[in-house]
């Protein structure tokens, strides 16, 4: 990872509502944006900034996700995604993120994502393919 990576670091990305990232149990009607869209638009927005510091053969990973949705977007509407870093510590970021619509703030969230080397990562993955064939749950 760079050393640009820094507290104070920001990134505002907006999202379409699009139907397909609405709940859709309580009919047509009632269609309003997914807290797991939510919780994949915070991701992909942080991915975004900690990709703009990455080393060659390096990527981040989410870890962890504390997220409140704290009010409804309808489909159709946009919402925008603002994402500070709070922490730098070795691979380990951490982000404060505003989530708002054209209206309100809908959401917040505080997201922990790892800068990981892609090489190190294929090669956790295949052994635990392997394990995973060999106990016949792959």
């Amino acid at each position: 990872m760079k050393d640009s990576m820094q507290p104070g670091l920001k990134i505002t990305r907006r999202h379409d509502v699009t139907p397909d990232k609405t709940i859709d149990f309580m009919g047509e009607e009632l269609r309003v944006y997914a807290t797991p869209m939510m919780v994949m638009d915070v991701e992909r927005t942080c991915l975004e900034l900690m990709s703009e510091h990455a080393d060659d053969g390096e990527s981040s990973v989410g870890a962890r996700v504390e997220i409140d949705h704290m009010g409804p977007t309808l489909a159709g509407m946009w919402i925008e995604v603002r994402a500070e870093v709070v922490e730098v510590k070795g691979p380990k970021v951490v982000f404060e993120v505003e989530i708002h619509d054209a209206l309100d703030q809908v959401g917040k969230a505080r997201h922990t994502r790892f800068m990981i080397d892609m090489m190190g990562q294929k090669g956790r993955l295949e052994k635990k393919a392997a394990k995973a064939k060999e106990a016949g749950a792959l």
